[in-house]
């Protein structure tokens, strides 16, 4: 029996081997319907009451086509710079899982709707990859099986399982990598980045909300290692529904140093599937891996091919939106933003809100600063997106405007908003029922003025000593009384005029 070590240290994996990796990406399309019948397509509900007899596999039901969903596939084939096939049809996948109720899924094989594209990504240096796009493919998601009585949520060790089929039949994309090689030490961080830059053109073309959490967007990530100056590509492992931009990276890696292991010790690697552990970051192993002749592919004879006209893809290419990247850059230029800031920008969510906010008449600045910090924070805070925070650019660009005024102070300005956060109304309404304006009345800050005045004599003395800074201490005390609703600037002018 061969010793094996668990994993290699990552630097000695890159001087013996080159990574090579494939990711599959199955990216859930929002229809209103699923794929081939007229269950709704929503997340979650009670298990199994968003099922019919054709997602069901019941005999005798036959499937019908989702205009809305060829719609969306060819849109994303043309995102990802693909040739758009002019005739193409289903296939029958066919393999036993639990959650197939068919025994089959219905998919494409040789002949994909969109095939030959490619995708640049850019990674955290700015270095751009191109990432080959073998095809990107229809098909329906399945069902979900859920494992009771294990300690790990697996089936093994497992009492029993049940089954929910709301999933099945839910329209899906396959895209599928060409190989990716050469990466070397960047291999993990391409894969990121690529699953990264693919998740944002899903959100900008409306076709999914890539939940990597609800299982919207799940990646398979094929990993296989050359000995250097080999030609020939090593045996792969697929790590399956990894669902996490930084799981992926970690997927890639761990899965990287755990194959250099094997084969350095003598080991041969298994052709399998892996499941990625959370917890540690490692994988482990799953069953072994299918090849396509495995699944006895075979056309689907109860559903007609498609042939879109070229005049409908170039129809649906009109509708291709401004891309992220290209998005990123022009908003980068046109505001003046560093690097930094611009990663801050889109890493937080906050580009759409911070342009809805400039575009309501706030300096770009202020609105970046608002929605990138403090509602940022505020988002964390009660753990939802920056977006569903019970706030409108609008209101953010009121707030910022009576800063600018002289009516708020940053300090009630940060009230204020926690006002609107509550529920209490607009900026205004808040400012009404709160009393927050400003006190700008220099009768009332006057007599403000001269109580702390009355109240430090020694530091009136160091003021008219010369020493101008000693009047923070003033400023302070009189923003105290007014319960920071002062003008801080206008209030020093005052306890200097009064001390000279």
């Amino acid at each position: 029996m061969i010793a094996i070590a668990e994993t290699l240290d990552y630097d000695e994996v890159l001087e013996h081997f080159d990574p090579v990796l494939g990711l599959e990406v199955h990216v859930e399309l929002n229809t209103n319907t699923k794929m081939f019948c007229g269950c709704a397509n929503v997340f979650g509900g009670e298990p199994n009451t968003h099922v019919c007899p054709t997602c069901l596999g019941l005999p005798g039901a036959l499937p019908v086509m989702n205009a809305r969903g060829v719609e969306s596939a060819i849109r994303i084939g043309l995102a990802l710079n693909c040739e758009i096939a002019p005739w193409c049809r289903f296939a029958r996948k066919n393999y036993f899982y639990p959650d197939m109720p068919k025994n089959f899924q219905t998919s494409q094989y040789d002949e994909p709707i969109a095939f030959d594209g490619y995708l640049d990504v850019a990674l955290d240096d700015g270095e751009v990859v191109r990432v080959g796009i073998e095809r990107a493919h229809m098909e329906e998601d399945t069902g979900k099986s859920l494992h009771v009585g294990g300690a790990t949520g697996r089936i093994h060790g497992a009492e029993h399982s049940l089954l929910d089929y709301n999933r099945a039949g839910v329209p899906l994309i396959e895209i599928v990598t060409k190989p990716i090689e050469g990466m070397g030490h960047r291999a993990p961080e391409v894969a990121r980045a690529y699953v990264t830059a693919l998740r944002e053109l899903m959100l900008a073309l409306g076709v999914s909300d890539v939940r990597m959490d609800q299982g919207s967007m799940r990646c398979d990530a094929n990993i296989s290692l050359m000995p250097k100056g080999a030609s020939e590509f090593g045996t792969r492992t697929e790590t399956k529904n990894v669902n996490s931009l930084r799981s992926v990276e970690r997927a890639v890696r761990y899965e990287m140093t755990r194959q250099a292991a094997v084969l350095r010790d003598g080991g041969s690697i298994t052709q399998e599937t892996r499941h990625f552990q959370e917890a540690d970051g490692s994988t482990s192993a799953g069953r072994p891996k299918e090849t396509s002749e495995d699944y006895r592919y075979f056309p689907e004879p109860d559903l007609v091919p498609i042939a879109p006209s070229r005049e409908w893809v170039d129809e649906l290419r009109g509708t291709l939106p401004e891309l992220p990247w290209e998005r990123r850059k022009r908003i980068q230029d046109e505001w003046g933003l560093t690097d930094e800031e611009t990663r801050d920008l889109f890493n937080t969510g906050a580009a759409d809100l911070v342009a809805l906010t400039v575009d309501a008449g706030a300096p770009v600045a202020e609105a970046r600063s608002w929605w990138v910090q403090y509602l940022t924070q505020q988002a964390n805070t009660r753990e939802i997106e920056l977006a569903e925070l019970p706030i409108t650019p609008a209101q953010v660009a009121r707030v910022i405007a009576l800063i600018a005024e002289g009516t708020l102070t940053h300090k009630l300005a940060r009230e204020v908003v926690q006002g609107v956060l509550a529920g209490e109304g607009d900026p205004d309404e808040v400012i009404a029922d709160r009393g927050l304006q400003v006190v700008s009345d220099d009768s009332a800050l006057l007599a403000a003025v001269d109580e702390a005045l009355a109240a430090q004599p020694d530091v009136v003395e160091k003021i008219k000593g010369g020493k101008v800074q000693a009047a923070g201490a003033i400023v302070g005390a009189v923003m105290k009384a007014t319960k920071g609703q002062a003008d801080a600037k206008r209030v020093r002018e005052l306890v200097l005029e009064r001390c000279q």
